[in-house]
């Protein structure tokens, strides 16, 4: 691939991001009426009406603007833009009683749902700690703090290791099965990874670098599978492979049985969590100022089995899921994979040189460009089937929102400029 290429593709990527990307968010999401964003919108980008502001789409919210404007991006606007959300977040859902915060509410912010999950709470840390980062206001660590200190009290399995994620609001556990009480997943502990990789590149405080030392360990010792590398989803609390269910509270699993158990159960992995558990194991070393060599194993088995099973060579863009050894379950194409593997496998190619690495780049990069975005509105569809046609068409609801798709372009940028200084 030569340079001409490259420049190419960040240029495309710099112009979805400025001209489509966030003008989208920045012209719709603020509630100048009740506080926070407003985050569900229909395929035309209209306010769609759910009654509703999750703690995920909130935080993810603050997130996207925190990073954009600590990249350079808005002249100042965004800053102002994440400050809204913070005010929100620390009046309206933050439980005072019980601290953490609450899981879900209406427009008006009041409490629908006074549940504390884990997943959200690690949304959380990421956003207030990036948000202090890029703006300097002190509340958004003293709040990633205060979260953090909240997880280590209430959520931290300290005879197993790692981390409970199913809690009432006076943070009891939940009960077993589809409450997710007896449970661990793959998704809240990558996700606990990113949000301390923040928290240490912001407080620089020798407890937070420890507690991600430690996640890293278990990730890569108890998560992802011994053999490929690959991740597993689901756990019991003593970190046995457990079936695969469908939780009272779920986040971006939309294709069950009847049962609520997904096919496959106990031999299910994605591409998507794969590559962007790789990235983010990266970024964490950097933080860490440790060598990615310390973890090379780890990551070469990441990244090929992406390339070799979960890449569409044929069609573009990266599959949904299959299983440990190699089989593909689910082609269809979802938009949070494609934005991972946009911005894990420039970092793969960045160290490791494989050409592979950058061809998956570039057949992900042009699938989600001329099928993925929605151009004429500015944000991505959310899913596709293998051939690039609509399955869904919504621009944003709770969990589809701004944080992958704002993330790979800025991250992918940033990436897209080593790789070419590396061609010199």
């Amino acid at each position: 691939m030569n340079k001409t290429q490259l420049l190419d593709f960040k240029q495309e990527a710099l112009h979805h991001l400025t001209k489509e990307l966030l003008p989208f968010w920045e012209n719709r999401c603020v509630d100048l009426a009740n506080g926070g964003y407003l985050t569900h919108f229909d395929k035309d980008g209209n306010d769609s009406g759910e009654d509703e502001k999750s703690l995920i789409a909130q935080t993810r919210t603050v997130f996207t603007f925190s990073s954009a404007h600590r990249a350079g991006y808005g002249d100042g606007r965004f800053a102002a833009i994440a400050r809204h959300g913070v005010d929100f977040l620390l009046e309206k859902m933050w439980d005072n009683e019980h601290g953490g915060f609450y899981w879900l509410m209406n427009r008006k912010g009041e409490v629908l749902i006074d549940e504390k999950i884990v997943y959200g709470h690690s949304f959380a840390i990421y956003a207030l700690s990036e948000y202090t980062l890029a703006t300097g206001d002190p509340r958004g660590l003293e709040y990633a703090e205060k979260v953090f200190d909240q997880l280590q009290i209430f959520a931290a399995d300290t005879h197993f290791g790692g981390y409970f994620e199913m809690f009432h609001r006076n943070w009891t556990l939940k009960g077993p099965g589809s409450a997710g009480g007896d449970r661990k997943t793959l998704d809240a502990h990558m996700h606990l990874m990113e949000a301390f990789t923040t928290l240490y590149e912001a407080s620089q405080k020798e407890i937070h670098r420890r507690t991600l030392l430690e996640i890293i360990d278990l990730l890569t010792t108890k998560i992802m599978h011994p053999i490929y590398g690959t991740g597993i989803p689901q756990f019991w609390a003593d970190w046995r492979v457990a079936p695969q269910i469908k939780f009272d509270i779920i986040w971006g699993w939309d294709r069950f049985s009847e049962d609520g158990l997904k096919s496959a159960a106990e031999d299910n992995t994605s591409y998507g969590h794969n590559v962007e558990f790789a990235w983010l194991l990266m970024h964490a070393l950097d933080v860490l100022q440790l060598p990615y060599e310390t973890q090379r194993e780890q990551l070469l088995k990441s990244f090929n089995h992406a390339v070799a099973h979960g890449i569409d060579w044929e069609f573009g863009g990266v599959y949904v899921e299959g299983s440990h050894f190699g089989e593909v379950y689910d082609r269809e194409k979802e938009f949070w994979q494609q934005a991972e593997v946009l911005i894990g496998m420039l970092d793969a190619y960045r160290v490791f040189k494989n050409d592979d690495y950058l061809k998956a780049y570039a057949t992900t990069h042009r699938f989600v460009f001329d099928h993925m975005i929605a151009h004429e509105v500015g944000e991505w569809k959310p899913l596709l089937t293998r051939q690039g046609e609509p399955i869904w068409t919504h621009m944003s609801h709770s969990w589809k929102v701004n944080y992958h798709s704002v993330r790979a372009m800025i991250q992918s940028i940033v990436r897209l400029d080593k790789v070419l200084a590396l061609e010199h």
